[in-house]
């Protein structure tokens, strides 16, 4: 079994609107990307701040651009296409209430987490970037993006956690930290196997100046002693995108003792034979 559960049927920049992408034909476009990397399930997961209901949780300003799009309109769309019914959910601390009123009232098959925002400062973006916040202190990036981390795994909201350790999108170009990463991995793996969550095996990282699957084979490793289950996505925003060198994952999972991954529908977890 192979899946594609974190895939987008449109680009993150603007001038995206749903309209031209949630459309029939595009779905088509995604369904044969699929059928030619051999994913069995499809699923979508677009960003919550895509939506004018994400407003209802966090007003960054970053959120007020982004936020116009319907997201009922969204779930009937995927559904009367035959896909996976997900969203792309960010952390957000203090709005856990707020996020749980908006997630419950939708058909979800899944919710994946996302930390892309440590306070108002982003990880990945560089008109909020964290970096600059934290005076390009890896050791003081690393511990806040980690201890977020565990918080969205304790907060039970989320089914899978994305691209878990997207810190290091940046790869060379913001340094690691001095101390061992494990000293950041291991507390946030600890939160995730309490919260029985899973983790999501990514291959965005690989087309990501990082250069590596999300998360590094450290952190999975960990994972795989904890017992957390495993999914397995490539985080597309194109058709040529879904599946994206999958082999490549599949070898590093199995080189982990990772043999099973995690299926979603209405939100249940069922674990599948990978490959």
């Amino acid at each position: 079994m192979l899946t594609d559960y974190h895939v987008h049927l449109r680009p993150d920049e603007g001038g995206t609107p749903p309209e031209r992408y949630f459309t029939d034909a595009n779905v088509e476009r995604y369904r044969d990307a699929a059928s030619a990397a051999g994913i069995a399930e499809l699923g979508i997961s677009e960003h919550i701040h895509r939506f004018a209901q994400a407003l209802e949780i966090w007003r960054h300003p970053f959120w007020v651009e982004q936020a116009v799009d319907d997201l009922d309109a969204y779930c009937d769309f995927l559904a009367g296409a035959g896909l996976g019914i997900g969203i792309e959910a960010d952390y957000v601390a203090g709005a856990e209430e707020r996020i749980e009123a908006v997630l419950a009232a939708r058909p979800f098959d899944y919710v994946i987490g996302a930390v892309h925002f440590v306070g108002d400062a982003a990880v990945d973006q560089d008109r909020w970037d964290v970096w600059e916040a934290e005076g390009h202190d890896p050791d003081r990036v690393w511990e806040r993006y980690f201890s977020q981390l565990a918080a969205a795994a304790t907060s039970g909201l989320f089914d899978v956690l994305a691209h878990p350790d997207l810190v290091k999108v940046w790869g060379p170009g913001r340094p690691g930290p001095d101390r061992d990463p494990r000293a950041y991995w291991e507390p946030a793996v600890e939160a995730i196997a309490a919260a029985g969550v899973a983790v999501e095996v990514s291959t965005a990282g690989l087309r990501k100046p990082a250069g590596e699957i999300y998360p590094a084979a450290g952190f999975a490793a960990l994972c795989v002693e904890a017992g957390v289950p495993f999914t397995l996505s490539s985080d597309a925003h194109v058709p040529a995108e879904v599946g994206y060198a999958y082999p490549e994952a599949i070898e590093l999972m199995a080189g982990l003792g990772i043999d099973r991954i995690a299926t979603f529908s209405g939100r249940e977890r069922a674990l599948e034979p990978l490959g």
